[in-house]
């Protein structure tokens, strides 16, 4: 059973689509039972930093996430709030990755979004992809570069496209609306 992390997210929907299409079973929960015991945990994310993380802290979920001992999947959202720190509202993090979230400059040219190319890639979870395909990303902040990087993108600046420490793995694109890249991704960290 994959637990899908609940907590006002927008693209939890398109997640469980996703995995669905896969023939996953999962469960959109925020009950701390039933994620602690799942097989695998994805955490999902489109909105704004501060008040979404406000939103974990009523819950709990920002002392739950970082305890987590199987596979953890953190998405868009997800993945920055996995970090250190947030400009976005100035918002302090869960800091499971050792790095820090900026907002792109010059502000005329974002949101970053659409389809671009990753590189550079250092996860299993790239197993069958090569850099000529390209993942839908949507997001205003990125990810600096860190030694938790496991790929890269370039747009204004190149930025960790997905991070990975231990069981946690992030990334700031969509692989649920990534089409079949996206899906072979999801694919991969099933078989965690």
């Amino acid at each position: 059973m994959i637990a899908i992390i609940k907590y006002n997210a927008g693209n939890v929907s398109s997640v469980r689509n996703a995995l669905n299409r896969l023939g996953a079973e999962s469960i959109i929960t925020d009950d701390f039972e039933l994620i602690k015991n799942a097989d695998k945990v994805i955490f999902p994310g489109v909105g704004e930093a501060s008040s979404t993380m406000k939103i974990l802290k009523e819950k709990g979920l920002d002392q739950l996430i970082p305890t987590l001992k199987q596979p953890v999947l953190g998405i868009c959202l997800g993945m920055q709030l996995m970090c250190k720190n947030n400009e976005e509202g100035n918002t302090i993090g869960m800091g499971i990755f050792d790095c820090n979230v900026r907002i792109f400059p010059p502000l005329d040219l974002v949101p970053h979004m659409g389809w671009n190319t990753v590189s550079d890639f250092k996860s299993s979870l790239f197993t069958e992809i090569t850099e000529e395909n390209d993942f839908y990303f949507v997001h205003s902040f990125y990810c600096e570069l860190s030694e938790n990087t496991t790929s890269i993108c370039d747009y204004i600046l190149p930025f960790s496209a997905s991070l990975q420490k231990d069981n946690f793995y992030a990334m700031q694109f969509h692989p649920e609306k990534s089409g079949e890249i996206g899906s072979r991704l999801l694919q991969n960290f099933l078989k965690l």
